[in-house]
């Protein structure tokens, strides 16, 4: 109890009485420097603590995990490019690499396609924000529970006997036999069983930034297509569709690096088995359970240059939007 008060104590008083000193501190070295040059020294010391925090537990174990790639086991002897020749070689991680290209491709186009569709019906009901509250309440539970919820919609019995899962009930119910949805190799259905749960939790999250893109087009060039003739479909393709497209954007290339990482679906349902395992699963998998950190390593690093671009690309079109403001 004495240990709870204390860290309490820290944290209560503790963090901001630090806080205040550093600023009080950061004020006083700057009035030591000339008039002139305190305007550009003040923004560099305000920001020092994030600078610090950003080496500290970002790029730090960032150049250190890409150190340990480059070494065994032990992570005590180089090897030089032997764990990435590892990665490129194995028949587990080139599948692994293959479901996380899977959930990349089908999971961004589903959540981005569902989330513009229902962004465009949701925006001409009166029930507008009762829909969008419905449809975005999965993306507000966590990715294990969300699993757990699944693993029973996708619940199989033997053909023959009761299904009490409601994937498998309705099936049967158009006269299909059962599915094992979870577990079934053939045409990748285990595969986007599970892709489709990230679909239904994403989904939520496009539509609203998409619905918000949505009603910043201007209903009068909307209505003056009409007027000129143009079909609902023409002033889909035509007009919101190209107005859209920054918005649309942002949202495929943030549901792509959400896909890329993708790894608490994976392991809540199948653990990697039944030919469903992602680069992310392998990566916790080697590192915790056959305790290869260079391997682990290697596969962080790979997973790490995958992201990269697509984060390069969402700070571009950020910059391009800031400069047209």
């Amino acid at each position: 109890m004495d240990d709870q008060l204390i860290t309490a104590a820290i944290v209560v008083i503790g963090v901001p009485a630090a806080l205040v000193g550093y600023i009080l501190l950061t004020e006083r070295l700057i009035q030591v420097f000339p008039e002139k040059r305190q305007g550009r020294l003040r923004p560099w010391f305000w920001i020092a603590p994030a600078l610090a925090f950003l080496i500290v537990f970002l790029i730090y174990p960032t150049l250190n995990t890409l150190v340990l790639s480059f070494q065994d086991a032990t992570s005590k002897n180089f090897v030089g490019l032997e764990n990435y020749v590892w990665f490129f070689g194995d028949a587990t991680t080139l599948e692994a690499l293959r479901n996380s290209v899977l959930w990349v491709i089908f999971m961004t186009a589903g959540v981005v396609g569902l989330g513009l569709l229902i962004a465009i019906l949701v925006d001409r009901v009166r029930y507008e924000s009762v829909a969008k509250t419905a449809i975005f309440i999965p993306l507000a539970i966590s990715f294990v529970a969300a699993a757990i919820i699944w693993k029973f919609m996708y619940e199989y019995r033997p053909p023959g006997t009761t299904q009490i899962g409601t994937v498998n009930t309705i099936v049967g119910l158009i006269g299909l036999g059962p599915i094992d949805w979870i577990r079934d190799r053939s045409f990748l259905i285990d595969n986007f069983a599970l892709i489709f749960i990230g679909v239904w939790m994403w989904t939520g999250f496009a539509m609203v930034i998409l619905s918000a893109g949505l009603k910043s087009i201007s209903t009068e060039l909307l209505e003056a297509a009409r007027v000129d003739g143009a079909n609902e479909w023409q002033v889909f393709r035509g007009i919101i569709v190209p107005l859209l497209m920054p918005t649309i954007f942002v949202v495929g290339t943030t549901i792509v690096i959400t896909a890329l990482k993708s790894f608490d679906i994976v392991y809540t349902l199948t653990n990697g088995a039944f030919g469903t395992d992602v680069i992310a699963r392998k990566m916790v998998f080697e590192m915790f359970t056959t305790q290869h950190f260079g391997r682990a390593s290697a596969v962080a690093i790979v997973l790490l240059v995958a992201i990269i671009p697509f984060m390069a690309i969402n700070i571009r079109r950020f910059r391009e939007q800031e400069a047209l403001r």
